[in-house]
């Protein structure tokens, strides 16, 4: 797995955050990992295909999750991760994905993305690999796991 293929998704990631949430989120420590569900933690999943396949997904504690989606609404507060919150925080995934893979095309490797899949860790569905991970650090909010497992 190259490092490399991690960074259009931190820089998206960081474009997009700052563009919706508002703040300037900071990177932690690249690392690969196994990933692991962990209780309360939401997931956006999004398979990739082109030149390499696999996915991306980004890994959130719920209460994370929730003030994200309250800042992408204005600062309307949601206590709950409700169909609306699932929407926006998969429509966050998928402005993330979107970007990254503009600019994995201007490098000259054309990816296709599938829509996101948001899934809580209690329905066990995320497939047990190792991932290329990056934290972003968003002060006052909480962190939002990069990671990327491409073959």
């Amino acid at each position: 797995m190259k490092a490399e293929m991690i960074n259009p998704f931190l820089e998206s990631a960081r474009s997009v955050i700052e563009q919706v949430v508002q703040v300037c989120p900071s990177t932690g420590s690249l690392d690969v990992k196994d990933v692991v569900p962990a209780r309360d933690q939401i997931w956006i999943q999004i398979d990739m295909s082109g030149h390499f396949s696999g996915m991306v997904v980004f890994g959130l504690q719920e209460s994370v999750a929730l003030r994200i989606v309250s800042a992408m609404m204005g600062g309307f507060v949601l206590t709950e991760m409700d169909e609306m919150g699932q929407s926006a925080i998969s429509e966050l995934g998928n402005m993330i994905s979107g970007n990254a893979s503009t600019i994995l095309s201007n490098q000259g490797i054309m990816v296709d993305i599938t829509p996101p899949r948001v899934i809580k860790t209690d329905q066990d569905d995320l497939p047990a690999r190792k991932a290329l991970c990056i934290p972003l650090l968003m002060e006052g909010i909480g962190e939002l796991d990069i990671q990327v497992m491409v073959s």
